[in-house]
């Protein structure tokens, strides 16, 4: 028991509070000054440069992935519970202000994910089968030598750990969870969750073992129609609800920026919530949500079929955007703006969004809908985290052990459904907050490459502008 609250405790406030949250901070600084502030001055170059290419037909080459599905494969992974349980924890646990600081940790999110992509790509490599692999472990021995192998093998070991705990069974025993749920809420009688778990944990180890043995290009066929689908009809769903509460929209935001920086002068002493816990949650939630700096995003991007290290490093910033400046943001404006109870300082589960649903859409659909949401986010999120665990097995040990591995995961997806896991939670993200000691250090390393690599890219898009605005000038 001592040692589970060390790990859980005083090793997760090392790795959260003390490490990854200080380095998103000033390292986003860090990367934002030396990219030339890459996801502010060319933002919208970005987007023209997903969203505007997205949906366009293309094909993948062997081996590789289309861009829309390298993003939505990583999108599978961070568009999940994050989105919808975190963001209600940031709020009940960091107060209203909570929100302002997420945004921020989003804003130096968004160069700290670009960078991990661009390298991503600058140093993958094919496999035995002719896969494209990549991810932290391969910038960090092809980019800063075998000498630092050691600590490649620190982020596989950390990352294939979390993917049975954050990426398997917790995502699970949500979707148990949340179906069972929605059914008592339909027949508040019932009394066979056992039996549904086991058949939904069945379910879902065989669908899942469908789509993991067909590789990664099955695994993106699948999350490029999943995730758009299930990413728009939630956001619909919110904005119902806030266009319904729409002459709350200013009071709203005005909450949540004063309580950013006096959050007891906002919401009284007797709620428990300190500047500290506002900014902490803020960042930390943010974190969770989107895993900027976590290192598991690349190994997704690193499959892509792209131009160039920064043309891939472009959905990076996308990333970040859709999932945490939107999708946190619509879910949190659709709690506050709803004016629910909300019991600060107690961890919610998804109980705060279904209320607020239930304001415009009445108890019973909302609590069908959170329960399908977090089911489709949910399985997502297992489909993502089965590659990244796949991919860092695959370094450590080769292609027939990473094989191994995808049938334990896929077993221990029914574990997760009909066992109740507290302490795996716990333990998850504890190993989340250590993958990113690796990746960092590898991140402040590397940035160099970085900066040149975006310096000599969009020293040729000038170029290139140059060139057409003198070609209209001319006539030509």
């Amino acid at each position: 028991m001592g040692l589970y609250n060390f790990f859980t405790g005083t090793l997760n406030s090392i790795a959260w509070l003390y490490i990854l949250l200080p380095c998103v901070f000033v390292g986003g600084l860090y990367l934002t000054v030396g990219s030339g502030a890459v996801q502010f001055r060319h933002f919208a170059y970005a987007m023209k440069n997903t969203v505007g290419k997205m949906f366009k037909k293309s094909e993948a080459g062997k081996g590789a992935v289309t861009p829309l599905q390298a993003v939505t494969t990583a999108l599978a992974a961070t568009v999940g519970t994050g989105n919808i349980v975190g963001t209600s924890q940031a709020i009940a646990l960091g107060g209203y202000g909570a929100v302002f600081w997420l945004w921020i940790a989003a804003l130096l999110g968004m160069v700290v994910k670009y960078s991990e992509v661009t390298l991503a790509i600058k140093y993958r490599e094919r496999d035995a089968k002719g896969d494209w692999v990549g991810g932290p472990m391969y910038y960090i021995t092809n980019g800063m030598g075998q000498g630092w192998r050691w600590l490649a093998v620190l982020f596989c070991i950390f990352a294939a750990l979390a993917s049975f705990g954050i990426g398997n069974m917790s995502q699970a025993n949500s979707i148990v969870g949340s179906l069972n749920g929605a059914i008592l809420a339909f027949n508040p009688a019932f009394n066979g969750e056992v039996v549904v778990n086991w058949i939904v944990g069945i379910f879902l180890a065989s669908i899942t073992a469908v789509v993991l043995f067909g590789g990664i290009k099955r695994i993106g066929s699948v999350t490029e129609k999943l995730v758009p689908v299930m990413s728009i009809l939630y956001i619909i769903f919110t904005l119902v609800v806030i266009f319904g509460n729409i002459d709350k929209i200013g009071a709203c935001l005005k909450l949540i920026v004063t309580a950013a920086f006096a959050p007891r002068a906002v919401m009284g002493a007797a709620s428990g919530i300190v500047l500290k816990n506002a900014i902490v949650w803020g960042l930390r939630r943010s974190a969770f949500s989107n895993e900027a700096g976590l290192g598991s995003a690349p190994i997704a991007h690193a499959a892509a079929d792209t131009e160039g290290p920064v043309n891939q490093g472009l959905y990076g910033i996308f990333e970040v955007f859709a999932d945490t400046i939107v999708i946190c943001t619509l879910t949190a404006l659709t709690i506050i703006i709803s004016g629910v109870d909300i019991n600060f300082g107690v961890k919610p589960g998804s109980e705060l969004i279904t209320s607020a649903f239930s304001t415009v859409w009445g108890a019973k659909f909302s609590a069908l809908f959170v329960a399908v949401a977090l089911m489709l986010f949910a399985y997502s999120t297992i489909l993502g985290w089965s590659l990244y665990g796949t991919r860092c097995v695959q370094y450590l040990l080769g292609i027939k052990a990473s094989k191994i591995y995808q049938l334990i995961f896929i077993v221990v997806i029914v574990i997760g459904s009909v066992t109740s896991l507290n302490a795996v939670w716990d333990i998850a993200d504890t190993l989340n907050g250590l993958m990113a000691i690796p990746n960092f250090i590898a991140l402040f390393g590397l940035s160099p490459v970085v900066f040149k690599l975006t310096k000599e890219h969009f020293a040729k898009v000038r170029a290139e502008m140059a060139e057409v605005r003198k070609e209209i000038r001319e006539g030509k």
